[in-house]
């Protein structure tokens, strides 16, 4: 494998890697800051910056890479056309450099694939943090209206106990009525 697709490869496994930094599953603070840092750093931006352009000389060599795999298509057409293989070697060769052209195309085009994969996978997850940190601050940061509800409904709660209290109360009398009045007919 030459210089170029040897970074290549080594691109995709970069990109595996930080696919199973953004799915794997963390608590939310842990993630958080993940993507703070992620989102903030510098150093970070520049890297990033770094692969993007790299993304465009993958994008060439997919191009150039498929341009090969149908050369050699094309190449295998025209000498089975004419006399097909006439020897082992020359067969050997084809399928030799058909494998490669085939292997530098998947090669650059998983790259390309996840690249984009990733690149959504990252703004799916910064949404979804931006989605539950909206929703703990409105819990947290109630609005007047909700805090009035909320002040209402722990009125009605201490009413309803008050009331359950009374109730208690005035059954256990009637308990206590209702057995004098039966001892009372008995003597």
């Amino acid at each position: 494998m030459t210089l170029y697709y040897s970074i290549v490869f080594a691109l995709l496994v970069f990109e595996m890697a930080m696919f199973m930094v953004l799915i794997v599953p963390l608590p939310f603070s842990a993630r958080r800051k993940l993507f703070q840092f992620l989102a903030t750093s510098e150093v970070v931006a520049k890297i990033n910056y770094g692969v993007r352009i790299t993304f465009i000389f993958v994008a060439v060599l997919f191009i150039d890479a498929f341009q090969r795999m149908m050369k050699v298509s094309a190449e295998s057409h025209v000498a089975q056309e004419n006399q097909g293989f006439t020897d082992f070697r020359s067969e050997s060769n084809y399928h030799a450099k058909k494998f490669y052209a085939q292997r530098n195309v998947y090669l650059t085009g998983f790259t390309l694939f996840l690249s984009l994969i990733l690149a959504r996978t990252y703004s799916l997850v910064l949404d979804l943090i931006n989605a539950q940190e909206e929703l703990a601050s409105s819990v947290d940061g109630a609005s007047p209206e909700d805090k009035q509800y909320k002040t209402q409904v722990d009125t009605l709660k201490k009413q309803v106990e008050q009331q359950q209290q009374e109730y208690n109360r005035l059954s256990d009398e009637l308990a206590q009525a209702k057995a004098q009045v039966s001892d009372k007919k008995f003597d």
